[in-house]
Parts: structure tokens; C-alpha cells; sequence
């Protein structure tokens, strides 16, 4: 298996939009173009890999194969000798239709064996795939899964943990390649961030303060982004990390006042104040790395509050409100773990600087003033 994330575009049954669509799957960087007709690939880059699919078999393959880069056809590989050997610079796959036990094992065998393993799975459940990613683990090839949809796709790209290497999906209609793209990417990226130095802390009272609690462990350098300005934000750390007078508790993040921004999917914000279970953030590690998360809970509750302020190295001030006790934490330079109480000027924290402006938590070009 791989660690990139496909996206293969099934074109079959786009009819009249074909072109439209295409030209939409180029734009977006769509990884392949999945046809029967090897004419379609016509003009497309170079970059973009040409796949023919014959679920019925090496029999329906037609002799010229045109600017197809991959052909995926049912079977063992020796049902399509003669065909490898008529198009030594063409690569073969191998499509599993899942129904049942045998055909899992043909799909397992296929996933430990083939450059591209095509697999649909008939059944809603995802186990078995899970079982096939098992079993192709340290394998080469790579498992390209079909997807009904895009809610499907995401799931099937985060299948234990790594998911498939790739999903295929029918592209009918416009739409549906930047659809496919943005459910690839859902399952990870990175972020910049920056090393922050305090300049001032002010114990300001009575507030609301928000803890959101995922449906997931954080790991200890992990935590999400919290600022009183959508420009500037500090790396929250999950309460991962023991605390002498309770039970750590690493599925919690407390987080910020309620006005406070998070970011979540696609780099939109959220206040924490409107997630709600069901919500998605984003987990980010001390070196960038993130993951978006599933919100199971948040606690808004009054406690007293704590106010740091903060500067880049671009002069850009951030701003983070806290509550104000010294088991809630932030994230420094190498994974270090600040009691947020005890910080005072010149100590460093992690930030992010979005660089756009926003409105209801979209980024857009215009004037905003924030203090």
C-alpha cells in the first residue's frame, strides 16, 4: 500500500457533461480518468493517469488501447497473459467485485499481489475492507475502492486509520471531481505555524469558557488552534498530559472563551460557542501536521478567565482568552507543555496566522479589523 490518496473519476456514465467534466477533473488534479473508451483520454495532460475498466473481462478489451496508461479487468493474472504480452508498456490491475468470503480472499490475494487492485464492495459494511488493508499491508500495489458518493469516499479514505490509497467514483455531472477532491483531502494536510512571544498576561474575571470534547484520543503534541481573531491563534493542548488532581481525560480540549475561533475543515472557522456534537475541527501537532476530528460534546461553563497576549515575528499581535487555572495548557517550541497561568513575557508558544479575512468563517479578500 501507499501513503498518497487517489482519485480516480469514473467518466462512464457522464453522457453529454463528458467534456465539462473532464475539463472540471483537470482543473482539480484529479489523480485518474477511469473509461471504457479509450478515444476519451484525448488531449488530457499528462499528469492526470488514463485507466480503462472492463468489469466483464480481458475479452471486452479492445486491441489499440489508445493513451491508456493502466487497464483494470477481472480475473487471475493468467487470464490476461496475452494481453501483457501485446502491451508490454501498458500496466494491468486486477477488478474484485466483494460479495462474500471467497471473494474477499480473491480481493486480499489481489491487494498483496497487483500493481492496482480495483475493489467493490457490495455490502454497506466497511470490515471488509478493513480486512484487505490488513492483509496488503507492507504490499506495494495499490487498492483503489469504488465509492456510491462522497460522504462514502471520506469514510473509505480513513478505513483503519489509513484507508484505501484510493477511491474511485462516478463523475456524471459537474461538480463531482471537486467533490471527490475535497473528501480526499478531509483526511489530513498541513499547516504553518509559528513561534509566538508573549507579551502580556491580565486575569479579566468572570467569563464563558468552552471544553470540546472529540470522539477521539489527541496524541501528547496535539491539540487544535484557539484565538480571540481569526487572523492569529495559539496551539491548544488536548488534556492528554497527567494532572496531579484528576484523571487525564485526552479526548478533551478546554479550549478558549466562547467567542473564540477554531479552525476546521478546508481552512473554514468556527466560534467554539456553535460547535456542536457532530461538529468537525482540526487536530494539529507541534509540527504542523493535522486531522480533522468529530466533536462529541461541548461544555460551555463561567470560570475565570485569563487573557495572553502575544506577538509574531511579523509583528502580528494574537490574542488567546483561557480559562484562568493552571491545569489548562498551550503548546511550545519542541512539544513543551505550558501551564497557561504561568506564562509571562518573553516565554514561547505555537501559533497559526491565517492570512485571509473572514465571513461566517469562509476566507475572503476584504478589509476586517479586528482588536
Amino acid at each position: 500500500m501507499t501513503d498518497a490518496k487517489l482519485c480516480w473519476l469514473d467518466i462512464r456514465e457522464a453522457g453529454a457533461a463528458t467534456a465539462a467534466v473532464l475539463e472540471e477533473a483537470v482543473h482539480q488534479k484529479i489523480d485518474g480518468i477511469v473509461a471504457a473508451d479509450p478515444a476519451v483520454f484525448a488531449g488530457l495532460p499528462p499528469t492526470v493517469r488514463k485507466v480503462l475498466l472492463f468489469e466483464d473481462g480481458a475479452a471486452t478489451v479492445p486491441a489499440d488501447l489508445g493513451e491508456a496508461d493502466v487497464v483494470i479487468v477481472p480475473g487471475p493474472r493468467d487470464a490476461r497473459a496475452e494481453l501483457e504480452a501485446a502491451h508490454p508498456d501498458v500496466q494491468f490491475g486486477r477488478y474484485v467485485e466483494i460479495v462474500d468470503a471467497d471473494t474477499l480472499e480473491d480481493a486480499c490475494l489481489a491487494a498483496r499481489l497487483e500493481a492496482w487492485s480495483v475493489l467493490d464492495f457490495r455490502d454497506p459494511t466497511k470490515i471488509p475492507l478493513e480486512i484487505v488493508i490488513a492483509a496488503a499491508s507492507g504490499a506495494p500495489g495499490s487498492i483503489v475502492t469504488t465509492a456510491a458518493d462522497t460522504e462514502e469516499a471520506e469514510i473509505l479514505y480513513g478505513v483503519l486509520e489509513h484507508g484505501s490509497d484510493g477511491v474511485l467514483m462516478r463523475g456524471r455531472t459537474v461538480g463531482d471531481a471537486t467533490a471527490l477532491r475535497t473528501a480526499a483531502t478531509a483526511h489530513g494536510g498541513e499547516i504553518s505555524l509559528v513561534e509566538l512571544e508573549v507579551t502580556a498576561t491580565t486575569h479579566i474575571g468572570m467569563g464563558e469558557r468552552a471544553c470540546v470534547d472529540t470522539t477521539t484520543h489527541f496524541r501528547k503534541d496535539e491539540g487544535i488552534l484557539v484565538g480571540s481573531h481569526s487572523k492569529g491563534m495559539v496551539l491548544c493542548v488536548s488534556e492528554t498530559h497527567p494532572l496531579p488532581y484528576m484523571p487525564t481525560r485526552p479526548f478533551r480540549v478546554n479550549a478558549g472563551a466562547l467567542h473564540s475561533y477554531t479552525v476546521g475543515q478546508n481552512g473554514r472557522t468556527h466560534y467554539l460557542s456553535e460547535l456542536h456534537a457532530g461538529s468537525s475541527v482540526l487536530a494539529v501537532d507541534v509540527d504542523g501536521r493535522t486531522r480533522p476530528v468529530s466533536v462529541g460534546r461541548v461544555k460551555i461553563e463561567t470560570r475565570p478567565l485569563i487573557s495572553i497576549d502575544a506577538v509574531a515575528p511579523s509583528g502580528q499581535t494574537v490574542n488567546l482568552i483561557l480559562q484562568d487555572d493552571w491545569h489548562v495548557r498551550v503548546l511550545g517550541p519542541g512539544a513543551s507543555v505550558l501551564n497557561s497561568t504561568e506564562l509571562k513575557p518573553g516565554d514561547r508558544i505555537l501559533g497559526h496566522l491565517p492570512t485571509a479575512d473572514r465571513h461566517v468563517g469562509y476566507p475572503i479578500n476584504e478589509f476586517c479589523l479586528e482588536k
